[in-house]
Parts: structure tokens; C-alpha cells; sequence
């Protein structure tokens, strides 16, 4: 079992038997090198990720180091993305066209990251802000929070889940012009609502418009 160690830690129980090689933040190619070099070794091999493997996640990084190889067998297991998750949580907000985004410079220039964000806000998608906010990290969540607020008004509704799917899962909806910063944090995820999204029975929906 190959993991950052928090998610390893998550499912210990049901890994007890397995070799398990762990670590933390920024060591995502080394992760998946010793994933690798098990698997060329004989072993098989898990690559954890959190909620879907493919969306900010593991298996594009080990698709691009195995390259052209295929003496590999590879079977990628799809999970739950956080988006869905939370969406889940909050009612029905992603029931027409949605775009997610992940607000972490450290991979992605923030140059790029705003032009991703105005053009989401322009074209009236809903949109789930993934890794919103750090402690060191907080410029890229008030931009997006400018961006979105100026394109669509500061009454739109915002749904904000931390810990998705976990016991601690935290839930609440509330709007731009109202949305505590400080109250979003890397295990929490934003779901921004477009000009259609509404409150119905106190969850989170955005018509498909089926109703007409």
C-alpha cells in the first residue's frame, strides 16, 4: 500500500497485512516511483488517493512516469471526487453544467488559476473550489471570492462542506457576500452557486429545468 500517510492512517484497519510505504506532503513523485518499483518487483501494489483517484489525484502521475511501458498492469478504481461528496451533503447543486477548481499554487501559477476563475465566473458555472485556503496560503481564496462576488452579485449562495463523507463532516450554506474566509480551511470544499441556484427546504439546488 502506497500513500500520503494521513489517508493511510484513514484505512488502517483494513490494510494491517499489507506492506505499506507512506509520507507526507510534496513527495507525490517519489510516492509513485516506489509504487512502481514494487510493482516491477512482483508486488501488488494500491496507490491511494483520496475520493477519486483521476481528479487531483494519483493516477495521472503514475500514467505519466510508466510512460509507454506495459509490462505493468494497471487498474485505476473510481472513488467519489469531493465536489460529489459535497454536493451530496448540501442537496443538489452541480444538477446542470459545473466546473471545479483547485485554488492551490503550487503546482498551477496563479496567473493561470484567475484566468480559470473568470472565465468559470463569466460563463455562469457553478463551480467547486478545491484546497481553498492554508494557513500560509490565503491570497488565491480572496480572489476567487472577488472574482465571483464582482461577476455575480454577493447574494450568491455558497454551500461549504469540510470533511466530506467523514464523521466530522461539517455543513452550511450561506452566501458570497456573508462567507467567513477564515471559516474555510484544506480539508473544507466550496461549492459556488450560479444566477439559477436557490434554496429549497434549506438544501442547496440548482434547477436542471425540467421545470419550466
Amino acid at each position: 500500500m502506497v500513500g500520503y500517510k494521513p489517508y493511510l492512517e484513514m484505512v488502517a484497519a483494513e490494510i494491517a497485512d499489507a506492506r505499506v510505504l507512506s509520507s507526507g506532503m510534496r513527495a507525490e513523485v517519489a510516492r509513485a516511483e516506489a509504487a512502481i518499483e514494487a510493482a516491477v518487483a512482483g508486488d501488488a501494489v494500491a496507490v491511494v488517493s483520496s475520493g477519486d483517484a483521476g481528479v487531483y489525484g494519483m493516477a495521472g502521475l503514475v500514467l505519466e512516469l510508466l510512460g509507454e511501458r506495459d509490462d505493468i498492469d494497471i487498474e485505476i478504481v473510481p472513488g467519489v471526487s469531493a465536489a460529489l461528496a459535497a454536493a451530496a451533503a448540501l442537496g443538489s447543486p452541480l444538477t446542470n453544467d459545473f466546473a471545479c477548481i483547485s485554488l492551490s499554487d503550487l503546482l498551477t501559477p496563479l496567473s493561470v488559476i484567475e484566468r480559470r476563475l473568470r472565465g468559470v465566473a463569466e460563463a455562469d458555472l457553478v463551480v467547486a473550489l478545491y484546497n481553498p485556503r492554508s494557513n500560509t496560503r490565503t491570497a488565491p481564496l480572496d480572489l476567487a471570492l472577488d472574482i465571483l462576488t464582482v461577476t455575480r452579485g454577493s447574494d450568491t449562495i455558497v454551500g461549504i462542506v469540510r470533511d466530506a463523507c467523514r464523521d466530522c463532516q461539517q455543513v452550511s450554506i450561506t452566501t458570497l457576500g456573508d462567507l467567513d474566509p477564515v471559516r474555510v480551511d484544506m480539508s473544507t470544499i466550496l461549492i459556488v452557486g450560479n444566477a439559477e441556484t436557490r434554496i429549497i427546504g434549506g438544501r442547496m439546488v440548482t434547477p436542471r429545468g425540467y421545470r419550466v
